[in-house]
């Protein structure tokens, strides 16, 4: 079977990348201009053997970089998100235009987005990303991350090729972990005082409290901000002394499909490289379609 090589740009800690060689992609290079996310990927190198770069895209040109089948883009979606609407900032975010330089420039045969549905809204964006020439473009929106985890998180996956593929949407799998699988049996955790005033009722909203005795119950969706703060979502837990509690680091990895012997820093901004991350299996997902993709086509890739 030809084994497809990738780049990974907006890398974050990983998540996706672990996903695709999960699935038997080979990486060859990965990208982000957070250090501490490129420090936590370098940490796990029993994972990541590849180029793991601390840089911003703006500043790297494209023909300087090793080619590779595939090129995958994460690029922020803060602006994309309609939180973004309350402070005004909703305006879109030229950093796709770094990741469709080095699409445009590089042509490789198969190129990858993953963002949050609302970029959808922005014509511009989609545009650049659809419509270039010699790609076939599938679109799917939203998948949903409890397709294979217990978290809530709807995402924009686009996949670019330059042979036609029919590729199918994925479905739920059906041993998928329950929350109270992913649940640590000695949970250690901080509880903040301002957890306690949300709990009771001081903020203008409550926390969303999900309950791991509901063989369904799904977490909402693992945000990067649970960083700076623990109380907008919590789990019950009958043992703490409230009843309810926030989610552990290993807690939250998990969430988002990280294995245990994948390394956190044991520190408040883990949460947010967590947060930021591409659910594994949703990665995992991509890459088997990658594969399915260049298993078919190999023999007229390898003659160009």
């Amino acid at each position: 079977m030809y084994k497809p090589t990738a780049k990974g740009y907006f890398s974050g800690c990983g998540g996706m990348e672990l996903g695709l060689m999960m699935a038997g992609v080979s990486l060859i290079q990965s990208l982000d201009l957070d250090k501490e996310a490129t420090d936590c990927m370098q940490m796990n190198s029993h994972y990541f053997s590849h180029s793991v770069l601390n840089a911003d895209i703006k500043d790297k040109t494209v023909l300087d970089q090793p080619q590779s089948d595939i090129i995958v883009g994460t690029y922020p979606c803060t602006k994309y998100s309609p939180i973004a609407d309350i402070h005004g900032t909703r305006t879109g975010d030229d950093l796709f235009l770094h990741f469709f330089r080095h699409i445009a420039i590089e042509k490789p045969e198969m190129y990858v987005v993953e963002n949050v549905p609302g970029m959808k809204k922005f014509k511009v964006v989609m545009e650049a990303m659809t419509k270039l020439p010699g790609y076939y473009v599938n679109i799917f929106c939203p998948v949903d991350a409890s397709n294979w985890l217990p978290q809530r998180r709807k995402r924009l996956i686009l996949i670019g090729t330059k042979k036609d593929f029919n590729i199918s949407s994925p479905n739920q799998i059906k041993n998928r972990p329950t929350l109270k699988s992913i649940l640590e049996a000695h949970p250690e955790f901080d509880m903040p005082e301002y957890v306690v005033k949300r709990i009771n009722g001081s903020y203008r909203d409550l926390p969303i409290i999900v309950d791991p005795e509901f063989s369904s119950a799904v977490a909402p969706t693992c945000v990067a901000h649970y960083a700076k703060d623990l109380s907008t979502r919590l789990v019950k837990d009958k043992k703490v002394e409230f009843g309810v509690r926030p989610f552990t680091i290993r807690e939250y990895a998990r969430l988002q499909g990280f294995p245990d012997d994948f390394n956190f820093e044991n520190r408040r901004s883990a949460y947010r490289l967590i947060g930021n991350a591409v659910p594994v299996q949703m990665g995992e997902w991509i890459g088997e379609t990658a594969m399915k993709y260049f298993d078919k086509f190999s023999l007229s890739i390898k003659k160009m």
